[in-house]
């Protein structure tokens, strides 16, 4: 998963938490408050009454009875006022029921008492709790509409945020790491960023790619001059071991001793060859106009072939499509390519064992297909089998260039080269040519 995607996914998350712990939190907050402010505005209500009082005069609100009572249409509120005899201070606040009109209602009750001319009265001020709650609900339903607001607000301007912070990386990756051929260039524009970090990042990548590639070229700088500096002394040895075995007086066990020197020398100039042509490739000395129709190649690889294949006994199986034409690529280095792999199939295979070639179309490329029943590569060596002299020693023989010449080859003509194999039981090597091979 990308960087970003993980950050705006966190940022969601924490966001709906953070969002759904306000909401379960907000009944008992809202029901705090519109508490705290029906109380306040309950011991407002009475100093309004008291001031009222000390103006009009007691009896004014009396009119000749012993109580005063009133309350709003809906019976939301109420003020009831009456002569109290007792001594006892009964100033609170409380939520109790009071009948008026018949009805039972609960209310939030301010209840005072205060003296005027020696006399003591009762005053209770009350509000509805149905009121109180309905507030607290409209109360709670504005904050949470202007919660959503805030929070998709905040959410949208985190993942802009988040995004134009993380571009910079996003040009690193594509510019630097993605669809990256190699050699890599030798200079690029460096990343334009205020931030440290990825600028940090860009220059370390840069280098590090510089450093690649003068390593590439000093090995290919040495394979290059060791090739050809260890060509000429062979081929003088191997002249001078073929005219001394020419010589009929050469006792027998000294001809036995050049034999095996002869064999030494052919297989070390075998290994120089190689490395001479991987060199090639690297420096690019072949062209890639040949246009290639693949089943003959095939067949005259396995012509060329048929009698190592004899030797084991094995059941060569080609089902290949007539007349595909591979156009982009160089004859010599593909009938290489598949030399070596049909010469490791058969090289690798068992007694009796079969080997089958076959080719497909997969989303607009062309597959060819070779596969063998032979010893199988083990899963940890797949990604090292085309490694120059590695090489599984418990399974294959051999100097260890022939897979490396064929990646060399399907690297420099552009074919992908995929491996499925298991010990025992086989191997398939695929070679997938694109559309680009395909058209002229």
């Amino acid at each position: 998963m990308r960087l970003y995607t993980k950050l705006t996914l966190f940022a969601v998350a924490t966001t709906i938490v953070v969002l759904g712990l306000f909401v379960w939190q907000l009944p008992f907050l809202m029901q705090k408050i519109a508490s705290g402010n029906t109380n306040k505005n309950l011991a407002q209500q009475r100093e309004k009454v008291l001031n009222a009082i000390r103006e009009n005069g007691i009896g004014y609100y009396f009119q000749g009875d012993s109580a005063y009572g009133s309350y709003s249409m809906l019976k939301d509120e109420y003020i009831s006022l009456e002569s109290y005899y007792s001594g006892a201070d009964l100033t609170r606040l409380q939520t109790a029921e009071r009948i008026i009109d018949g009805d039972t209602i609960n209310y939030r009750i301010l209840i005072d008492t205060f003296t005027i001319q020696a006399h003591t009265y009762l005053l209770e001020i009350g509000k509805k709790i149905t009121s109180i709650q309905e507030e607290s609900v409209a109360l709670q339903r504005a904050t949470i509409g202007v919660l959503i607001v805030l929070t998709l607000i905040m959410a949208l301007v985190q993942l802009f945020y988040t995004r134009h912070l993380l571009k910079p990386l996003g040009s690193i990756i594509r510019n630097r790491l993605i669809k990256k051929t190699f050699p890599f260039p030798d200079s690029q524009p460096p990343l334009l960023t205020s931030t440290y970090d990825f600028r940090y990042l860009d220059q370390s990548i840069s280098q590090l790619m510089q450093q690649v590639n003068h390593a590439f070229e000093k090995e290919k700088e040495f394979t290059s001059n060791a090739s050809h500096e260890l060509m000429t002394p062979i081929s003088i040895m191997q002249s001078k071991i073929e005219n001394m075995l020419t010589d009929p007086e050469l006792p027998a066990g000294v001809v036995l001793k050049l034999e095996d020197t002869m064999r030494i020398m052919k297989r070390l100039k075998k290994i120089v060859n190689a490395l001479l042509l991987i060199s090639r490739i690297e420096n690019e000395q072949y062209n890639r106009n040949d246009t290639v129709i693949a089943k003959p190649m095939i067949r005259e690889v396995l012509e060329e072939l048929q009698h190592r294949a004899d030797e084991k006994t094995l059941v060569v199986e080609e089902r290949l499509t007539d007349g595909v034409q591979l156009h982009h690529v160089n004859r010599d280095l593909l009938f290489q390519l598949f030399y070596n792999l049909i010469h490791n199939a058969i090289r690798y295979n068992r007694p009796n064992g079969r080997i089958t070639l076959s080719d497909r179309y997969v989303n607009g490329e062309y597959v060819l297909c070779i596969e063998d029943t032979g010893i199988g590569i083990e899963e940890p060596q797949h990604e090292r089998i085309f490694d120059r002299f590695k090489k599984s020693t418990a399974q294959r023989e051999g100097f260890g260039l022939g897979l490396s010449i064929v990646k060399s080859i399907a690297d420099y003509q552009r074919i992908r080269i995929s491996l499925n194999s298991d010990a025992g039981r086989g191997s398939q090597f695929e070679l997938h040519f694109s559309a680009a091979h395909l058209a002229p």
